[in-house]
């Protein structure tokens, strides 16, 4: 086996696995799609299984855009959702914040003007 024969091995096996998570990527987005109908999505996936290259490049060009937006959506619900759960998970609500700054502002602990900087973080 000669450096030619192993370095050929080594781009199809990069380009192979780089095929693959392009169709996992785009199966994935037809399921993340709630606006396209099942029907069309089950077309889309038997294209990709009988012209797998000439439908991915076409899925690609069609709806690529849609991809990325949809994929930012996910994410940002995903982690609005995470930042809700640690602020429930750790007690600070807006209230609770607001509630234990005022405490403070009555011990004479800050002044009316941290109050109200402690009161516009905690509502933001």
């Amino acid at each position: 086996m000669s450096v030619w024969d192993v370095f050929w091995l080594i781009l199809t096996t990069m380009a192979f696995v780089a095929y693959l998570m392009l169709l996992f990527m785009i199966v994935s987005d037809l399921f993340r799609d709630r606006e396209t109908s099942g029907w069309v999505k089950a077309l889309w996936v038997v294209a990709l299984f009988i012209f797998p290259f000439i439908t991915a490049l076409v899925y690609l060009i069609v709806r690529g855009s849609g991809m990325a937006e949809r994929q930012a959506t996910d994410y940002k619900k995903i982690q609005d959702a995470q930042v809700s759960y640690i602020k429930e998970a750790a007690g600070t609500n807006a209230a609770a914040q607001i509630s234990e700054a005022k405490k403070l502002l009555d011990d004479g602990t800050i002044s009316a003007t941290e109050f109200e900087q402690l009161k516009a973080k905690a509502l933001a």
